[in-house]
């Protein structure tokens, strides 16, 4: 199915930050709508999701001129106080149509200015796409956290739950060079999917931070917006049951503990706020 793109200007990118994120000042989404499209999105489920009349994956609004607004809004945003920013909370930022567009580019290249740099910039993705920015990621320093989503290391459930979705290996080369570089960051489990014995080892091969999530602490309600998803339905056409609850997300908890420090296992919210 062809990606329907559109265009628009938007009046306003920063956002106020609140629930799951209101350690942070504001969210910061280039887009509107995702191609990734993951069968779990909670953006399913958001007002963006449901009221537009196409399905979710389908379509990407580009927002035309954003570097502009985000400049006249930080300078805003910065003389009232700390400015700490999570993008993107309802797309992600380096989805294909940024390799066209640049809208990410574009803000980040607004973020390194030092009169408009926000105290801390939380980039999440699942895209290596982001490695063409490393060079402005760079500049941010200690101000930065790249998170890269890896749910498993299971090609076969990637393609399962998330099949226009990058390959994993892309993704753990992205947080390879990151590391290398000196760029803060972090393989982030969100939501835990099934994965193989060998996954908190092959993590700890590359990065030296995780964070990990679940549908039930990680969805905005506790797990309903999961369910109404059907996703319960789709484990168990895999045979995958005894991957879906409250506690399945322990057996990989049990197996980082085995290769990262304590202090560098987050769990669900706290490795997702600033800092």
């Amino acid at each position: 199915m062809k990606t329907k793109i559109r265009t628009k200007q938007p009046k306003q990118l920063l956002n106020r930050a609140t629930g799951f994120l209101e350690g942070y000042t504001h969210t910061l989404n280039p887009y509107a709508g995702c191609t990734f499209g993951c069968s779990y999105c909670y953006v399913r489920q958001m007002p963006v999701g449901l009221f537009r009349g196409e399905a979710w994956g389908t379509w990407v609004d580009v927002k035309a001129e954003a570097a502009e607004v985000l400049r006249k809004e930080l300078h805003k945003a910065k003389a009232k106080g700390p400015v700490t920013i999570f993008m993107s909370s309802s797309t992600d930022p380096y989805q294909p149509e940024e390799a066209k567009a640049g809208v990410t580019r574009s803000l980040l290249e607004v973020m390194v200015d030092p009169a408009l740099m926000p105290d801390f910039l939380f980039v999440q993705t699942r895209s290596p796409l982001v490695e063409r920015d490393y060079d402005l990621l760079e500049r941010l320093g200690e101000r930065v956290r790249l998170s890269m989503t890896v749910e498993t290391d299971r090609d076969d459930i990637r393609r399962a739950f998330t099949p226009h979705a990058p390959p994993l290996q892309g993704r753990l080369r992205a947080l390879r060079e990151a590391v290398r570089r000196g760029i803060p960051a972090q393989a982030t489990i969100a939501p835990v999917l099934p994965s193989s014995a060998e996954f908190a080892a092959k993590l700890a091969a590359v990065v030296d931070r995780v964070c990990i999530d679940d549908y039930f602490m990680g969805d905005g309600s506790g797990g309903r917006r999961t369910e109404r998803l059907g996703i319960r339905e789709l484990y168990e056409e895999l045979g995958l049951a005894e991957w879906y609850g409250r506690d399945a997300h322990l057996r990989v908890l049990a197996q980082l503990r085995g290769h990262f420090a304590p202090e560098r296992i987050m769990v669900s919210q706290a490795g997702f706020l600033p800092g």
